[in-house]
C-alpha cells in the first residue's frame, strides 16, 4: 500500500455505480462538474447484476416455459417442452445482464466520467482514499454523492453458504431446485418463488407476519394468494424460522407456527427478509456525517447530509429502499450541486410486485388517505371487462382509482393484472400533474389496450361509464 501519497483533486465524486450512482454522475456531468465514479465491484450494482434486472429475465423465461405448457386455451399443444436451465443463464447473463452493463460504461465514457476501481474511505469531509488490494489513493474533493447500495441480511441459524442462498444467489443458480424453501413473503421473496415454480419448483414460503407482501392491500394480495396456490405454493404465514441444516445434497428448515415446531425439506433455502445499508465502512465519522436509526443517513429534501458538500441517495437513506427511487434522488442531488434549487418529492413513487398477476400501486391507499385526512371517492374496475386483457386470456384484476371527494382529482391508484407494471406509468404521472379523473377521461386512449381499463375506471368515477 503507498502511504504518504499526494491527493490527487476532484470535483464532484459519487461512490457506487448502481442506479444511483451512475444516474448521479452522468447527471452531474451534464449539469457541466467534471466528475469521478468510485467503484469496488460491478458497474450497474446489485440491481443490474444481481438482481431487478436478472431476476424479471428469469421471470420472462419463467412466463414463456410456463406457457409453452400451458396454452390449450388457445388451441395450442406443445409436446417434449423442456428447459435448457443453463441457456437461460448464459441468455440473463449475456444478453441483458452483459448487454446494459456495457451500455451503462459507454453512457459514463460519454458523458466523461472517470471510473476509479476500488473501495471508498473517507479521511475528512473533503477527502477520501480509494483501496485496491495492493495500494490506496488519496483524493481530495469539492462534493461527494455516497450511493453505496444495501446487501441482504443475514438471520441467525441462517448462515449463508452452499445451500442457504440470498437473493444472488437464487438468481444465479446452476440448476432449478426440485424443492425451495423461501423465508420471506415481500415482494424480492415472492417474485423468486414465483418463478421457481413456473420452472416447476416444488416451494414454500415462510412469512413471519400475518400475511404475504404486507405493504399491499389485501385485496390485491388476494389474488396473489390465489395464483401461487394454482403454482402449488405453500404459504405459512405466522412462521418463525429456526434453523438451516445443512447435507450434502439439501437442507433440512425448521420452522414454528403458533407454538408448533415444524420442518420441511429442499435442495435450497432463500432468505429474502430485507436488506440492509452498506454504510458501515466508509468512514463516515471520520466525515462527521451523521448515521441514525438503522445505519441509514438523515438527509435534507435535496439529498445533502448534515455536511454541506456531502449527498446520500437511494438504500442508505431513509424511504422505500427501490431503484427508481435511488435514481430520482441522484438527479436531484446532482442539481443541486451544480446550482439548481431543486428538492425531491415522493408523492408520487409507484411500486411493483413482478407475480402473476402484476399489482402496482403509486400515491395513497385508502387508508393512507383517511389517515392523511382526504375525504374520498374510490372506483374501481376489472379487467375482464376489458377487450385486450379478454384477448391475452389474462382476466384476473383490476384498476383502481381514488380521488378526493370535492374536485375528483386522483391522489393514489392500484393496479392487479397483466401489464400492471406499465400501465402504473399514466397513473404515476396523472398524480404528479395533479390531475382529476376528468382529465383521464377525456383523454383518448388505444384500443384495443390494457390501459383502456385506466379510461374506464375514469368514466366510472364521473358516473358515465360505458363498459360496466
Amino acid at each position: 500500500m503507498v502511504v504518504g501519497d499526494f491527493a490527487i483533486e476532484l470535483d464532484t465524486v459519487v461512490i457506487g455505480a448502481g442506479p444511483g450512482g451512475y444516474v448521479a454522475a452522468i447527471r452531474a456531468a451534464q449539469m457541466g462538474q467534471k466528475v469521478s465514479l468510485i467503484e469496488k465491484e460491478y458497474i450497474g450494482g446489485v440491481c443490474l447484476n444481481a438482481g431487478c434486472i436478472p431476476s424479471k429475465a428469469l421471470i420472462s423465461a419463467g412466463h414463456r416455459y410456463r406457457d409453452a405448457m400451458h396454452s390449450d386455451t388457445f388451441g395450442i399443444k406443445a409436446k417434449d417442452v423442456t428447459l435448457d436451465f443453463s441457456k437461460t443463464q448464459e441468455w440473463k447473463d449475456e444478453k441483458v445482464v452483459g448487454t446494459l452493463t456495457k451500455g451503462i460504461e459507454m453512457l459514463l465514457m460519454k458523458n466523461k466520467v472517470e471510473i476509479l476501481r476500488g473501495e471508498a474511505f473517507f479521511v475528512d469531509d473533503h477527502q477520501l482514499r480509494v483501496m485496491q488490494e495492493d495500494n490506496a489513493q488519496t483524493y481530495s474533493f469539492n462534493h461527494a454523492i455516497i450511493a453505496t447500495g444495501s446487501h441482504p441480511i443475514e438471520i441467525n441459524g441462517f448462515k449463508f453458504g452452499k445451500r442457504v442462498i440470498d437473493s444472488s444467489g437464487a438468481l444465479s443458480l446452476s440448476e432449478v431446485p426440485k424443492k425451495l424453501v423461501v423465508i420471506g413473503g415481500g415482494y424480492i421473496g415472492c417474485e423468486l418463488a414465483s418463478t421457481y415454480a413456473n420452472f416447476g419448483s416444488e416451494v414454500t414460503i415462510l412469512e413471519g407476519s400475518p400475511s404475504i407482501l404486507s405493504s399491499f392491500d389485501k385485496d390485491m394480495v388476494e389474488y396473489a394468494i390465489h395464483s401461487f396456490r394454482k403454482k402449488n405454493i405453500t404459504i405459512e404465514t405466522n412462521a418463525m424460522a429456526k434453523e438451516a441444516c445443512e447435507t450434502e445434497n439439501g437442507v433440512s428448515v425448521r420452522y414454528e407456527v403458533k407454538g408448533e415446531e415444524k420442518s420441511v425439506d429442499a435442495d435450497y433455502v432463500l432468505v429474502s427478509v430485507g436488506r440492509r445499508p452498506n454504510t458501515n465502512e466508509l468512514g463516515l465519522e471520520m466525515a462527521g456525517v451523521t448515521v441514525g436509526k438503522q445505519d441509514l443517513i438523515p438527509v435534507d429534501d435535496q439529498g445533502r447530509t448534515n455536511k454541506k458538500n456531502i449527498f446520500a441517495i437511494g438504500d442508505i437513506v431513509p424511504g422505500v429502499a427501490l431503484a427508481h427511487k435511488a435514481s430520482y434522488e441522484a438527479k436531484v442531488a446532482a442539481e443541486v450541486i451544480a446550482g439548481e434549487n431543486v428538492g425531491v418529492d415522493y408523492g408520487a413513487i409507484p411500486s411493483v410486485c413482478f407475480i402473476d398477476p402484476e399489482m402496482a400501486s403509486v400515491g395513497l391507499t385508502l387508508e393512507e388517505a383517511k389517515a392523511e385526512g382526504y375525504e374520498v371517492n374510490v372506483f374501481k374496475f376489472p379487467l375482464n371487462g376489458n377487450g385486450r386483457a379478454l384477448s391475452l386470456d389474462a382476466t384476473e384484476g383490476f384498476v383502481r382509482l381514488i380521488t378526493t371527494k370535492k374536485d375528483k382529482v386522483l391522489i393514489g391508484a392500484q393496479i392487479v393484472g397483466i401489464g400492471a407494471s406499465d400501465i402504473i406509468a399514466e397513473l404515476t404521472l396523472a398524480i404528479e400533474q395533479i390531475v382529476s379523473v376528468e382529465d383521464i377521461a377525456l383523454t383518448i386512449h388505444s384500443h384495443p389496450s390494457l390501459g383502456e381499463a385506466v379510461l374506464d375506471t375514469a368514466e366510472l368515477a364521473l358516473g358515465m361509464p360505458i363498459h360496466i
